[in-house]
């Protein structure tokens, strides 16, 4: 989200030290009136989700994750699951 300024970024997942990231770029005109939502599956452990600015310093710009669904591999709601967390 920005206060109505172009946003430019770049989402990162990173998942462990043997994979390749999965790259995300992000623009949006106007960031305060369309800003960006995005949910993003991290399953298992030792994920990393990076947010970077990708615009210069005037544009500066405001990044929030949360946690979207944590699912818990022995409740029978989520059935077979390998312990991960989804993002938005």
């Amino acid at each position: 989200k920005t206060d109505g300024r172009p946003m430019n970024a770049r989402i990162e997942l990173l998942q462990g030290p043997n994979n390749n990231k999965q790259v995300m770029e992000v623009y949006s005109e106007d960031g305060g009136k369309r800003p960006f939502f995005g949910i993003v599956d991290t399953p298992g452990t030792g994920n990393v989700v990076r947010i970077v600015n990708t615009a210069t310093v005037e544009f500066p710009l405001n990044a929030c994750v949360h946690p979207y669904m944590i699912s818990d591999a022995s409740s029978p709601e989520f059935g077979e699951s390998d312990g991960g967390v989804l993002w938005r």
